[in-house]
């Protein structure tokens, strides 16, 4: 498989998604820093700009490998970074990753996470081949998995007591969308989760 199909350039209507640069460093941790939006990931809040320079590095290493595909967000209207998302986990033979995604606060509730992620999710079907998108998530995360279900992924369980950070034991609930789509009638198709 090609190296470029790892460094894409994705444009949607209102942003562009391409992979993260050192210059990305300060705003990604602007991002990355703030506990709210670092609450449910599996990592605590980062603290220094080496901690999202560690980061840029790490991803365009495993791009260079083809193990995932991290890109960052940002607003074509301004040009800044508004985020990231990501396809990790990547399974060549299985045609399978993991999709997930972080944006700024203040970008919160404008539909970007959707249009970011619904672009990789095509991106993902169509130039990487994948069968199968799947999102890990802590089930007291309503916001993402409203998000989860607006982009059809179905819940297909939870596991519980996954993970621990900073002291705090979590379960993860588990998600996946086929490029296919799940066939009629499917239990997947029916699982909501509920409003807080």
């Amino acid at each position: 498989m090609s190296e470029e199909l790892f460094f894409p350039v994705i444009e949607t209507e209102r942003l562009l998604l391409k992979p993260l640069v050192a210059a990305d460093s300060r705003n990604l941790l602007e991002i990355c820093s703030d506990p709210e939006t670092m609450r449910y990931w599996n990592t605590a809040p980062w603290t220094t700009t080496q901690d999202s320079l560690d980061f840029i590095n790490e991803s365009c290493e495993s791009m260079r490998h083809q193990r995932a595909l991290v890109l960052g967000v940002h607003l074509k209207s301004t040009g800044g970074l508004a985020g990231k998302c990501m396809l990790s986990s990547y399974h060549r033979e299985s045609k399978r990753a993991e999709i997930g995604f972080a944006l700024a606060r203040p970008c919160w509730g404008k539909g970007y996470i959707g249009e970011a992620a619904e672009a990789l999710i095509q991106y993902g079907f169509r130039s990487l081949g994948l069968r199968r998108i799947e999102a890990e998530i802590d089930p007291d995360n309503i916001s993402s998995a409203r998000a989860l279900e607006k982009l059809g992924f179905s819940l297909e369980g939870v596991l519980r007591q996954r993970w621990e950070v900073n002291g705090v034991i979590s379960d993860s609930a588990l998600y996946g969308r086929l490029a296919c789509g799940d066939p009629p009638g499917h239990p997947g198709n029916a699982v909501h989760v509920a409003s807080a």
